[in-house]
């Protein structure tokens, strides 16, 4: 039989009745060889990670992405992405959509449904409803945001892009972008609540052009400006503290813009200032005559940036797969 999903063979006492949590099993790969234990949980009266969705998914804010959560198992990762606002989904898709309100739950979602890689052995695994600890961990929280915007599908292609991670001044762009939300969004600037529905309602402030200097994303500069209250939860209207495995991150992708807009500008029909990760990878790898994206490119500097930036990432990974287990979003 083929597939990259698990096949068990087990023997059930049906005269003994009783209610099971989990059980151990012995996991052997197709070649017979023994893999290791595996606990298998019946999930019964357990709350799944999609009814937690629904105590942040409705918003009055203005939309930046829809977000599409298919199932609450690792077989449907691939299809857990983000799109254009408001865009149609079928109905039996959970989707809602991302604002300045919800966006740190937002991303916490999207990082634990793709921070794993899927496999044959965790393809019924489920993503459930976390407890509460995660409230209380902005560094958790901060790390998934930089997680999310920097390893997302996020396309110009889908209107107005309000995930750039940096100013314009820091990647040296050419010209202003269409929206500054997710740089406002990380100092603290955007208010997660307001009278009117203007998206980047912030604090009267200098304006700043291209040209003009400003604190770059992630940096310790930023960092000091204003800390988080411990005691209430999500924290808006305050500048994000990031760890240093996040601000590594930060260093990393600012690198691959910078190249982005120092190549692509030269060429003033192929250059798109508002660029997102997904275009910049587009950009530099092209794609084949099936329309799909090619998986690396022949510009050697390119290679080079996306391939640090793929081992920040990692890195980061590392320092946010126990979190996950440790507030609930999976049983080990």
């Amino acid at each position: 039989m083929k597939g990259q999903f698990p096949i068990g063979f087990f023997i059930w006492n049906l005269n003994k009745k009783e209610r099971f949590n989990y059980f151990e099993a012995d996991v052997f790969n197709k070649h017979e060889d023994y893999i290791g234990p595996k606990n298998i949980w019946s999930y019964d009266n357990i709350k799944l990670i999609n009814e937690w969705v629904k105590t942040f998914r409705y918003s009055k804010s203005e939309s930046i992405a829809t977000i599409i959560g298919v199932g609450s198992d690792f077989q449907n990762q691939r299809l857990v992405r983000f799109g254009e606002p408001h865009m149609k989904v079928p109905a039996s898709n959970h989707n809602w959509q991302t604002t300045k309100e919800n966006l740190i739950e937002t991303s916490i979602y999207y990082t634990v449904r793709h921070i794993f890689d899927s496999n044959w052995l965790n393809d019924r695994d489920q993503f459930l409803y976390p407890n509460e600890n995660w409230k209380s961990d902005f560094e958790f929280q901060n790390n998934c945001l930089v997680s999310t915007l920097f390893s997302n599908n996020i396309s110009s292609s889908f209107g107005t892009n309000h995930w750039i991670p940096f100013t314009e001044y820091e990647v040296n762009a050419q010209a202003k972008f269409e929206s500054n939300f997710m740089t406002d969004f990380i100092k603290g600037k955007i208010q997660a609540e307001t009278k009117t529905s203007d998206l980047f309602s912030i604090p009267t402030q200098p304006e700043h052009t291209a040209c003009q200097p400003e604190l770059v994303s992630g940096s310790n500069e930023i960092l000091k400006q204003v800390q988080h209250d411990t005691t209430k939860g999500v924290q808006h209207n305050k500048a994000l503290v990031f760890s240093e495995e996040a601000t590594a991150v930060f260093d990393a992708g600012r690198e691959l813009w910078k190249y982005y807009h120092k190549i692509a500008s030269l060429s003033r029909n192929d250059y798109n200032v508002n660029a997102s990760l997904y275009d910049i990878r587009e950009y530099f790898q092209g794609r084949n005559d099936k329309g799909r994206m090619n998986s690396k490119s022949d510009d050697v500097t390119y290679m080079a940036l996306i391939g640090e930036l793929r081992n920040k990432l990692a890195i980061l990974a590392d320092k946010i797969k126990p979190k996950v287990y440790e507030y609930g979003f999976l049983k080990e």
